[in-house]
């Protein structure tokens, strides 16, 4: 067996897995299961990771999902940023992601001087706040901070307000709800997503450690530790357990592990012509892994991935970032801006110019673009 693939097969593997590859065939829920999730740090940015999956989407159909069938659910998750997942992964997350990031919330709350105990009674009001629907962050403040001792109010002075809100997110006991006046609201998840079988942890940790191979395999350890914001050991110790469904792969030189299912599926695949896609702040596909070598060149990285974690929309092609693009939105019209890495050629500005129309389309805008010289 020949274990041995060049980056253009895994970007064929990859991209297909992405949904970047072919669109208009999985339904929404199903491309957001695959790829394990949108970022939805920026809610904008989200919306437009969905339709660069999936161009025949409108904004209508996401916020139905969210709002209305609740068949997507918002909340925080992998590395403590906020994501679109299904609602019924919901608990798989959640029991997966769960003891990590509790650990580390009790951590910051030990420096001042606060006990389970305490913390647990603050999530407990949280809880309790919610019983009437959503709230505000604001809302929710009021009715809990008379009701905590003075260590908890020292710390939620000091805290980020949504490090208050964490623990009851990291626990599943809430999510996020519909905005009140473009304002973020949290609800309870047992008043708004339906009841779901318990996932036990080692469980929920193999299925996202599975479903992370599916999408950005072949992958390390070091990979899905930084990609689940997990700790080495315990990263180490659920890839241990699924050491028998795995097969080590060699990328030009480089080890990495697929799923041995997938074996024959990276062994077949191409890149059929040029896949050119825009991909927008914070995509998935830019996060899947610690090393970006495979990704953007080291010259062009400080303008993909930048400083304080912000991440640039990019123009990929065939798996690869040639470039970067922004934009600005007045009214109806949507002017965008290409900045290439390397000259383009007719056929990269065509594709550029498809994927810039099929934007205006789903943001509901004319649209304009200039590309600037490398």
């Amino acid at each position: 067996m020949n274990n041995s693939f060049k980056w253009p097969q895994i970007a064929a593997f990859r991209l297909t897995r992405h949904h970047l590859a072919e669109q208009n065939q999985a339904n929404l829920t199903t491309v957001c299961q695959n790829v394990c999730g949108m970022q939805a740090q920026l809610m904008a940015a989200a919306e437009m990771q969905l339709w660069a999956r999936r161009h025949d989407l409108t904004r209508a159909d996401i916020h139905s999902a969210l709002w209305k069938s609740r068949a997507l659910v918002k909340t925080s998750l992998m590395r403590q940023t906020l994501h679109l997942i299904p609602a019924v992964d919901f608990s798989i997350y959640i029991s997966a992601l769960k003891r990590s990031r509790v650990e580390a919330l009790r951590r910051i709350m030990s420096r001042f001087g606060i006990i389970p105990k305490e913390a647990d009674a603050m999530t407990k009001s949280i809880v309790e706040a919610l019983r009437a629907g959503p709230m505000t962050q604001p809302e929710i403040m009021e009715q809990i901070i008379p009701k905590v001792g003075k260590k908890l109010r020292k710390y939620i002075e000091l805290a980020w307000s949504i490090q208050v809100f964490r623990l009851a997110l990291v626990e599943g006991l809430i999510c996020y709800g519909p905005e009140q006046d473009k304002k973020a609201t949290f609800i309870r998840v047992d008043q708004w997503l339906p009841k779901r079988r318990a996932v036990d942890e080692r469980e929920a940790k193999e299925i996202l450690l599975r479903r992370y191979l599916r999408t950005y395999g072949p992958a390390t350890l070091q990979d899905f530790s930084k990609w689940a914001g997990m700790p080495m050991p315990e990263a180490r110790a659920v890839w241990q357990s699924l050491e028998k469904e795995l097969v080590e792969v060699n990328i030009e030189d480089k080890k990495m592990w697929l799923l041995r299912e997938d074996f024959r599926r990276l062994a077949n695949s191409d890149l059929d012509g040029q896949i050119l896609r825009f991909l927008p702040h914070f995509d998935p596909y830019l996060l899947g892994h610690a090393d970006k070598n495979h990704l953007v060149d080291a010259d062009y990285y400080k303008r993909v991935y930048r400083n304080q974690g912000w991440i640039s929309p990019v123009v990929l092609l065939n798996g690869r970032v040639v470039g970067t693009w922004s934009y600005t939105r007045r009214g109806k019209q949507l002017s965008l801006e290409i900045e290439p890495f390397e000259k383009f050629s007719k056929t990269i500005h065509a594709g550029i110019e498809e994927e810039a129309a099929s934007l205006g389309d789903f943001l509901e805008t004319s649209w304009g673009i200039k590309f600037n010289k490398p």
